[in-house]
Protein backbone atom coordinates (compact mmCIF):
# COMPACT_ATOMS: atom_id res chain seq x y z
CA UNK A 1 0.00 0.00 0.00
CA UNK A 2 2.81 2.41 0.85
CA UNK A 3 4.57 1.66 -2.43
CA UNK A 4 1.35 2.18 -4.41
CA UNK A 5 0.73 5.50 -2.67
CA UNK A 6 4.24 6.62 -3.63
CA UNK A 7 3.67 5.61 -7.26
CA UNK A 8 0.44 7.62 -7.36
CA UNK A 9 2.11 10.65 -5.76
CA UNK A 10 4.93 10.52 -8.32
CA UNK A 11 2.44 10.17 -11.19
CA UNK A 12 0.38 13.14 -10.05
CA UNK A 13 3.46 15.25 -9.47
CA UNK A 14 4.70 14.53 -13.00
CA UNK A 15 1.24 15.47 -14.34
CA UNK A 16 1.25 18.77 -12.45
CA UNK A 17 -1.29 17.73 -9.84
CA UNK A 18 0.92 17.35 -6.76
CA UNK A 19 -0.88 18.22 -3.56
CA UNK A 20 -4.35 18.20 -5.12
CA UNK A 21 -7.23 17.41 -2.76
CA UNK A 22 -8.57 13.90 -3.33
CA UNK A 23 -12.10 12.59 -2.83
CA UNK A 24 -13.09 8.94 -3.42
CA UNK A 25 -15.63 8.32 -6.18
CA UNK A 26 -18.00 5.38 -6.39
CA UNK A 27 -16.40 2.39 -8.08
CA UNK A 28 -17.86 -0.60 -9.88
CA UNK A 29 -17.64 -4.38 -9.74
CA UNK A 30 -14.02 -4.29 -10.96
CA UNK A 31 -10.88 -3.61 -8.93
CA UNK A 32 -10.47 -0.10 -10.32
CA UNK A 33 -10.35 2.80 -7.85
CA UNK A 34 -11.43 6.33 -8.76
CA UNK A 35 -10.64 9.61 -7.00
CA UNK A 36 -11.67 13.15 -7.86
CA UNK A 37 -8.81 15.62 -7.67
CA UNK A 38 -9.35 19.31 -6.99
CA UNK A 39 -6.86 22.14 -7.34
CA UNK A 40 -8.42 25.54 -7.09
CA UNK A 41 -11.32 25.69 -9.55
CA UNK A 42 -10.00 22.76 -11.61
CA UNK A 43 -10.80 19.08 -11.23
CA UNK A 44 -9.76 15.76 -12.74
CA UNK A 45 -10.28 12.07 -12.05
CA UNK A 46 -7.55 9.60 -11.11
CA UNK A 47 -8.16 6.06 -12.34
CA UNK A 48 -6.06 3.59 -10.36
CA UNK A 49 -6.20 0.19 -12.01
CA UNK A 50 -3.63 -1.94 -10.16
CA UNK A 51 -4.80 -5.29 -11.50
CA UNK A 52 -5.83 -4.38 -15.04
CA UNK A 53 -4.11 -3.17 -18.20
CA UNK A 54 -5.23 0.37 -19.03
CA UNK A 55 -4.23 0.28 -22.70
CA UNK A 56 -7.69 -0.93 -23.89
CA UNK A 57 -9.27 2.06 -22.14
CA UNK A 58 -6.83 4.41 -23.86
CA UNK A 59 -7.40 2.81 -27.26
CA UNK A 60 -11.21 2.95 -27.03
CA UNK A 61 -11.13 6.50 -25.61
CA UNK A 62 -9.23 7.76 -28.62
CA UNK A 63 -11.55 5.92 -30.98
CA UNK A 64 -14.65 7.39 -29.35
CA UNK A 65 -13.15 10.88 -29.46
CA UNK A 66 -12.42 10.42 -33.16
CA UNK A 67 -16.12 9.66 -33.67
CA UNK A 68 -17.08 12.92 -31.95
CA UNK A 69 -18.34 11.43 -28.67
CA UNK A 70 -17.73 12.68 -25.12
CA UNK A 71 -15.32 10.16 -23.66
CA UNK A 72 -13.16 11.71 -20.92
CA UNK A 73 -9.98 13.30 -22.21
CA UNK A 74 -6.81 11.59 -21.00
CA UNK A 75 -4.56 14.20 -19.39
CA UNK A 76 -1.77 11.83 -18.34
CA UNK A 77 -1.04 8.12 -18.50
CA UNK A 78 1.39 5.61 -17.03
CA UNK A 79 0.88 2.19 -18.61
CA UNK A 80 3.50 0.49 -16.45
CA UNK A 81 1.88 1.63 -13.20
CA UNK A 82 -1.65 1.38 -14.67
CA UNK A 83 -2.62 4.91 -13.79
CA UNK A 84 -4.62 7.46 -15.79
CA UNK A 85 -5.54 11.07 -15.15
CA UNK A 86 -8.88 11.80 -16.82
CA UNK A 87 -11.22 14.66 -17.56
CA UNK A 88 -13.89 15.06 -14.89
CA UNK A 89 -17.30 14.73 -16.55
CA UNK A 90 -19.10 15.75 -13.37
CA UNK A 91 -21.73 14.08 -11.21
CA UNK A 92 -24.87 14.30 -13.34
CA UNK A 93 -25.19 10.68 -14.37
CA UNK A 94 -28.38 9.58 -16.11
CA UNK A 95 -29.54 7.61 -13.09
CA UNK A 96 -29.44 10.81 -11.03
CA UNK A 97 -31.58 12.60 -13.61
CA UNK A 98 -34.23 9.89 -13.94
CA UNK A 99 -37.18 9.46 -13.93
CA UNK A 100 -37.51 13.12 -15.01
CA UNK A 101 -37.07 13.55 -18.76
CA UNK A 102 -36.76 9.79 -19.30
CA UNK A 103 -37.74 9.97 -22.96
CA UNK A 104 -35.23 12.75 -23.70
CA UNK A 105 -32.35 11.10 -21.87
CA UNK A 106 -32.91 7.61 -23.24
CA UNK A 107 -33.57 9.09 -26.67
CA UNK A 108 -30.18 10.84 -26.64
CA UNK A 109 -28.46 7.60 -25.59
CA UNK A 110 -30.26 5.57 -28.26
CA UNK A 111 -29.37 8.12 -30.94
CA UNK A 112 -25.72 7.77 -29.94
CA UNK A 113 -25.95 3.98 -30.19
CA UNK A 114 -27.55 4.19 -33.63
CA UNK A 115 -24.74 6.48 -34.78
CA UNK A 116 -22.05 4.30 -33.18
CA UNK A 117 -23.38 1.29 -35.09
CA UNK A 118 -22.49 3.03 -38.36
CA UNK A 119 -18.88 3.78 -37.41
CA UNK A 120 -15.83 1.73 -38.38
CA UNK A 121 -14.45 -0.55 -35.68
CA UNK A 122 -11.16 0.36 -34.02
CA UNK A 123 -8.15 -1.72 -34.96
CA UNK A 124 -7.56 -4.89 -32.97
CA UNK A 125 -11.12 -4.96 -31.67
CA UNK A 126 -12.12 -8.28 -30.02
CA UNK A 127 -15.15 -10.01 -31.52
CA UNK A 128 -18.23 -11.44 -29.83
CA UNK A 129 -18.71 -14.87 -31.42
CA UNK A 130 -20.14 -18.20 -30.29
CA UNK A 131 -16.95 -19.16 -28.45
CA UNK A 132 -16.89 -15.84 -26.61
CA UNK A 133 -20.54 -16.13 -25.60
CA UNK A 134 -20.14 -19.75 -24.51
CA UNK A 135 -17.24 -18.80 -22.26
CA UNK A 136 -19.26 -16.03 -20.66
CA UNK A 137 -22.42 -18.03 -20.01
CA UNK A 138 -20.57 -20.88 -18.28
CA UNK A 139 -19.99 -18.50 -15.39
CA UNK A 140 -23.66 -18.74 -14.37
CA UNK A 141 -23.57 -22.52 -13.93
CA UNK A 142 -20.26 -22.32 -12.10
CA UNK A 143 -21.31 -19.73 -9.51
CA UNK A 144 -25.08 -19.80 -9.04
CA UNK A 145 -26.63 -19.64 -6.43
CA UNK A 146 -25.18 -16.78 -4.34
CA UNK A 147 -25.37 -18.74 -1.09
CA UNK A 148 -23.44 -21.67 -2.56
CA UNK A 149 -24.66 -25.01 -3.76
CA UNK A 150 -22.81 -27.25 -1.37
CA UNK A 151 -22.37 -30.25 -3.63
CA UNK A 152 -21.73 -28.13 -6.74
CA UNK A 153 -24.60 -29.86 -8.55
CA UNK A 154 -25.27 -26.97 -10.92
CA UNK A 155 -21.63 -26.79 -12.02
CA UNK A 156 -21.82 -30.49 -12.87
CA UNK A 157 -24.33 -29.57 -15.61
CA UNK A 158 -22.28 -26.67 -17.02
CA UNK A 159 -21.46 -28.45 -20.28
CA UNK A 160 -25.14 -29.14 -20.96
CA UNK A 161 -25.90 -25.53 -20.08
CA UNK A 162 -23.42 -24.24 -22.65
CA UNK A 163 -24.70 -26.70 -25.25
CA UNK A 164 -28.29 -25.53 -24.71
CA UNK A 165 -27.23 -22.06 -25.85
CA UNK A 166 -25.55 -23.01 -29.12
CA UNK A 167 -28.71 -22.94 -31.22
CA UNK A 168 -29.74 -19.59 -29.73
CA UNK A 169 -26.41 -17.94 -30.44
CA UNK A 170 -26.82 -18.34 -34.17
CA UNK A 171 -29.82 -15.96 -34.44
CA UNK A 172 -28.23 -13.70 -31.83
CA UNK A 173 -25.21 -13.19 -34.07
CA UNK A 174 -27.16 -13.01 -37.34
CA UNK A 175 -27.75 -9.25 -37.31
CA UNK A 176 -25.09 -6.64 -38.20
CA UNK A 177 -22.32 -5.89 -35.71
CA UNK A 178 -20.79 -2.67 -34.47
CA UNK A 179 -18.79 -1.49 -31.48
CA UNK A 180 -20.44 -2.43 -28.17
CA UNK A 181 -19.21 -0.58 -25.08
CA UNK A 182 -20.50 -3.48 -22.91
CA UNK A 183 -21.63 -1.55 -19.80
CA UNK A 184 -23.77 1.06 -21.49
CA UNK A 185 -26.36 1.88 -18.81
CA UNK A 186 -27.67 4.87 -16.90
CA UNK A 187 -25.00 4.73 -14.20
CA UNK A 188 -22.22 5.00 -16.79
CA UNK A 189 -23.78 7.80 -18.87
CA UNK A 190 -23.27 11.44 -17.92
CA UNK A 191 -25.60 14.24 -18.99
CA UNK A 192 -23.49 17.12 -20.32
CA UNK A 193 -26.18 19.70 -21.04
CA UNK A 194 -23.74 22.41 -22.11
CA UNK A 195 -22.53 20.32 -25.07
CA UNK A 196 -24.27 19.81 -28.38
CA UNK A 197 -25.76 16.84 -30.21
CA UNK A 198 -24.37 13.43 -29.38
CA UNK A 199 -21.69 15.12 -27.28
CA UNK A 200 -24.29 15.65 -24.53
CA UNK A 201 -23.95 11.97 -23.58
CA UNK A 202 -20.77 11.46 -21.58
CA UNK A 203 -19.34 7.93 -21.72
CA UNK A 204 -17.66 5.96 -18.94
CA UNK A 205 -16.49 2.37 -18.36
CA UNK A 206 -15.92 1.15 -21.91
CA UNK A 207 -12.54 -0.59 -21.68
CA UNK A 208 -14.13 -3.97 -22.46
CA UNK A 209 -15.59 -2.79 -25.78
CA UNK A 210 -15.78 -5.31 -28.61
CA UNK A 211 -17.49 -5.95 -31.92
CA UNK A 212 -20.97 -7.32 -31.18
CA UNK A 213 -24.49 -7.38 -32.64
CA UNK A 214 -25.79 -3.82 -32.73
CA UNK A 215 -28.53 -4.56 -30.19
CA UNK A 216 -26.12 -5.50 -27.39
CA UNK A 217 -25.69 -2.05 -25.85
CA UNK A 218 -29.38 -1.34 -26.36
CA UNK A 219 -30.14 -4.34 -24.16
CA UNK A 220 -27.63 -3.06 -21.61
CA UNK A 221 -29.36 0.33 -21.55
CA UNK A 222 -32.98 -0.82 -21.48
CA UNK A 223 -32.65 -3.96 -19.33
CA UNK A 224 -30.73 -2.17 -16.61
CA UNK A 225 -29.81 -4.29 -13.59
CA UNK A 226 -29.77 -1.31 -11.25
CA UNK A 227 -32.95 0.61 -12.02
CA UNK A 228 -36.35 0.06 -13.59
CA UNK A 229 -36.90 1.23 -17.15
CA UNK A 230 -40.65 1.60 -17.80
CA UNK A 231 -42.01 -0.87 -20.35
CA UNK A 232 -43.29 1.92 -22.57
CA UNK A 233 -39.84 3.55 -22.63
CA UNK A 234 -38.18 0.26 -23.54
CA UNK A 235 -40.66 -0.32 -26.37
CA UNK A 236 -40.35 3.28 -27.61
CA UNK A 237 -36.55 3.19 -27.58
CA UNK A 238 -36.37 -0.14 -29.39
CA UNK A 239 -38.58 1.32 -32.09
CA UNK A 240 -36.47 4.48 -32.23
CA UNK A 241 -33.29 2.45 -32.68
CA UNK A 242 -34.71 0.07 -35.29
CA UNK A 243 -36.13 3.00 -37.27
CA UNK A 244 -32.56 4.19 -37.84
CA UNK A 245 -31.91 1.03 -39.89
CA UNK A 246 -34.68 0.73 -42.51
CA UNK A 247 -33.17 -2.39 -44.06
CA UNK A 248 -32.90 -4.29 -40.78
CA UNK A 249 -34.99 -7.46 -40.44
CA UNK A 250 -37.13 -6.68 -37.39
CA UNK A 251 -37.84 -10.32 -36.50
CA UNK A 252 -34.12 -11.07 -36.61
CA UNK A 253 -33.46 -8.01 -34.45
CA UNK A 254 -36.05 -9.09 -31.87
CA UNK A 255 -34.54 -12.59 -31.69
CA UNK A 256 -31.05 -11.19 -31.18
CA UNK A 257 -32.31 -8.71 -28.56
CA UNK A 258 -34.06 -11.47 -26.57
CA UNK A 259 -31.18 -13.96 -26.74
CA UNK A 260 -28.50 -11.43 -25.84
CA UNK A 261 -30.77 -10.00 -23.16
CA UNK A 262 -31.15 -13.41 -21.51
CA UNK A 263 -27.44 -14.12 -21.96
CA UNK A 264 -26.37 -10.79 -20.52
CA UNK A 265 -28.69 -10.97 -17.54
CA UNK A 266 -27.80 -14.57 -16.68
CA UNK A 267 -24.14 -13.65 -16.91
CA UNK A 268 -24.81 -10.70 -14.58
CA UNK A 269 -26.59 -13.05 -12.15
CA UNK A 270 -23.49 -15.25 -12.22
CA UNK A 271 -21.16 -12.28 -11.66
CA UNK A 272 -23.21 -10.98 -8.73
CA UNK A 273 -23.29 -14.48 -7.27
CA UNK A 274 -19.51 -14.80 -7.63
CA UNK A 275 -18.97 -11.42 -5.97
CA UNK A 276 -21.06 -12.60 -3.01
CA UNK A 277 -19.57 -16.08 -2.67
CA UNK A 278 -15.93 -15.46 -3.50
CA UNK A 279 -15.40 -11.84 -2.47
CA UNK A 280 -18.01 -11.30 0.23
CA UNK A 281 -19.49 -8.38 -1.74
CA UNK A 282 -23.19 -9.03 -1.17
CA UNK A 283 -24.48 -5.55 -1.99
CA UNK A 284 -25.12 -6.48 -5.62
CA UNK A 285 -27.61 -9.17 -4.59
CA UNK A 286 -30.30 -6.54 -4.12
CA UNK A 287 -30.43 -6.20 -7.93
CA UNK A 288 -31.10 -9.89 -8.58
CA UNK A 289 -34.94 -9.75 -8.51
CA UNK A 290 -34.86 -7.15 -11.29
CA UNK A 291 -32.27 -9.17 -13.25
CA UNK A 292 -34.46 -12.25 -13.03
CA UNK A 293 -37.49 -10.27 -14.24
CA UNK A 294 -35.51 -9.35 -17.35
CA UNK A 295 -34.53 -12.99 -17.80
CA UNK A 296 -38.11 -14.20 -17.51
CA UNK A 297 -39.23 -11.66 -20.11
CA UNK A 298 -36.51 -12.64 -22.56
CA UNK A 299 -37.19 -16.36 -22.11
CA UNK A 300 -40.55 -15.83 -23.79
CA UNK A 301 -38.83 -15.82 -27.18
CA UNK A 302 -38.99 -19.23 -28.94
CA UNK A 303 -35.24 -19.19 -29.66
CA UNK A 304 -34.66 -19.59 -25.92
CA UNK A 305 -36.83 -22.68 -25.39
CA UNK A 306 -33.82 -24.96 -24.64
CA UNK A 307 -32.52 -22.48 -22.06
CA UNK A 308 -35.92 -22.22 -20.40
CA UNK A 309 -36.09 -26.03 -20.25
CA UNK A 310 -32.62 -26.29 -18.66
CA UNK A 311 -33.50 -23.67 -16.06
CA UNK A 312 -36.81 -25.37 -15.30
CA UNK A 313 -34.91 -28.58 -14.51
CA UNK A 314 -31.98 -27.13 -12.58
CA UNK A 315 -33.03 -23.68 -11.31
CA UNK A 316 -36.78 -23.81 -10.63
CA UNK A 317 -38.70 -20.58 -10.10
CA UNK A 318 -38.41 -20.67 -6.29
CA UNK A 319 -34.60 -20.68 -6.55
CA UNK A 320 -34.27 -17.60 -8.74
CA UNK A 321 -34.44 -14.76 -6.21
CA UNK A 322 -30.92 -15.42 -5.05
CA UNK A 323 -30.74 -13.00 -2.15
Amino acid sequence: MVERARQIDDFLAAAGWAGAARTPLAGDASGRIYQRLRRGDKSAVLMDSPGEDVSPFIRITRHLESCGYSAPNIYAEDLAQRLLLLEDLGDLSFDRCLPADSAALYGAAVDLLAHLATQALPGGCPVMNEAHLAGEIRLFAEWWPPQGGGDGSLAAHADAWVEAWRGAYRPALAIPSGLALRDFHAGNLMWLAARRGLGRVGLLDFQDALAAPICYDLVSLLQDARLDVPDNIEAEMIERFVAAFPGLDRDAFRASYAVLGAHRNLRIAGIFSRLARRDGRRGYLEFLPRVWRHIETDLGHPALAPIEAWLARHVPADQRAGA
